[in-house]
């Protein structure tokens, strides 16, 4: 009985850990979304996914499925306005490459990250980032059709 009360405030720590993490997750997803320059929008999202991959790992570390699947919606979430953004420019890729590019690189490399992390899991586990990976991909893919192939006429 003293363990289990010992342990109590340890638990309770790491629970709200957990949830600062996931506030400061959203809230820098909503800054992202707050920001009126569409091209910077999708930086800003881009770096929240690669920051929500990182607190992911931490809760694998700390046992938390329940957390690294709501922190893998956040990367979909961040990838997704990535994406969105640039496409709300209305700017062809291939004449003005900058920012496409950029987005292109980090969802190459994001996409590796989640290679990595997903083999260092649990076999059992490894499933929670499929579709993580999946609409990274899909995404990583459209990003580099519009840069080798231009914007759809």
């Amino acid at each position: 009985m003293h363990a289990r009360m010992r342990e109590a405030p340890l638990a309770a720590c790491v629970l709200l850990l957990t949830l600062c993490l996931a506030e400061t997750a959203r809230a820098q997803l909503a800054a992202a979304m707050a920001e009126p320059d569409l091209e910077k929008r999708s930086g800003l999202a881009l770096e929240n996914a690669s920051e929500a991959l990182k607190a992911a790992q931490k809760a694998y570390d700390s046992d938390e499925d329940a957390k690294v699947k709501a922190l893998g919606e956040e990367i979909v979430a961040s990838v997704d306005l990535a994406a969105a953004s640039l496409d709300q420019t209305g700017k062809d890729p291939r004449s003005h490459p900058k920012w496409f590019k950029r987005a292109e690189i980090s969802t190459r490399d994001l996409l590796h990250r989640l290679e990595d992390f997903q083999a260092k899991m649990s076999y059992m586990d490894r499933g929670l980032l499929d579709p993580v990976k999946a609409q990274v991909q899909k995404v990583h893919d459209r990003l580099l059709l519009g840069l080798m192939e231009g914007k759809p006429k």
